[in-house]
């Protein structure tokens, strides 16, 4: 039988291999760009992409590239089917928001595919309870983005030094962040007693799954990334709203209030002067 849609044979079906478990669950505050904040987030796998022997050898690689989805940019419809219109052109923040350029020129989350691909730090091969958890630092992606793969990051072929980089030549340039002592005291008192400390737990590596028996759980780890505030993340708090997340177009108010969700928190800044945002309140979400 003919297909009664014949787009449908345009589209390729990737499997969902597991889910990104971050402090950031909403898009603003994100980086824009991976490894700009060097932010520890964890790759939670599925079965049966979960099994130790799929990662066998990855421990020796720094780097890893990771393919995922842009999952909150979809527009529901009728029958709950997803439309996802193409968008020829975007406004890119780094341009000022204002200048038009094609979608295939920019790093849009509003893509055909809806897929996103990030290269970033691999800090460890955690095995706990048979499965696997990939703990990385300075993702560019949300709590609860899909992977749909994972690669390593091979330096020879993936490194260009003579690449040019377009209207993006450099990193975009960071802006002063002072925290007003009625913030450092909220968020102080937010502070987990008692920081973790993989020091102290029974979680293995990759390079010793069968040795020793986990006193952790994928829940427990999973909720010191996503949910447990120490205080080396106001470090972390800073350095993600010295990117500044606001709105191109909005980056002139003086003492507008604009709040960034970081892990249980709610962390409210506003810009005081030309340059220079202002941590003026952090509280439970």
């Amino acid at each position: 039988m003919l297909n009664e849609n014949p787009l449908l044979d345009n589209y390729h079906q990737a499997p969902v291999i597991g889910y990104h478990r971050a402090p950031l669950s909403q898009k603003f505050g994100a980086p824009r760009q991976p490894n700009l904040v060097a932010l520890t987030s964890v790759i939670e796998m599925l079965a049966p992409y979960d099994t130790p022997a799929a990662f066998d050898g990855l421990d020796k690689f720094s780097h890893i590239w990771v393919n995922w989805q842009f999952h909150h940019n979809y527009r529901y419809k009728n029958n709950n089917e997803t439309s996802t219109r193409f968008r020829a052109q975007v406004r890119p923040p780094r341009l000022g928001g204002n200048q038009r350029i094609g979608v295939f020129a920019s790093r849009s989350m509003y893509r055909p595919s809806g897929l996103g691909l990030s290269v970033v730090k691999l800090e460890q091969v955690k095995i706990v309870q048979g499965r696997v958890l990939l703990i990385i630092e300075g993702a560019d992606m949300i709590d609860g983005t899909p992977i749909v793969d994972i690669k390593p990051y091979v330096a020879y072929s993936d490194a260009l030094i003579q690449a040019e980089s377009g209207f993006a030549p450099t990193a975009p340039e960071l802006l002063t962040v002072t925290v007003t002592d009625a913030a450092n005291e909220q968020f102080m008192m937010l502070v987990s007693v008692g920081e973790p400390s993989d020091a102290n737990n029974n979680d293995t590596s990759i390079k010793d799954a069968n040795t020793g028996s986990n006193s952790a759980t994928v829940a427990s780890t999973i909720h010191r990334i996503q949910n447990q505030l120490i205080a080396s993340d106001m470090s972390i708090i800073r350095e993600l709203i010295a990117q500044d997340p606001r709105p191109a177009y909005r980056r002139t108010e003086i003492a507008t209030p604009f709040v960034m969700r970081y892990k249980s928190v709610d962390v409210s800044f506003q810009l005081i002067e030309s340059g220079q945002l202002q941590i003026i309140a952090v509280v439970t979400v």
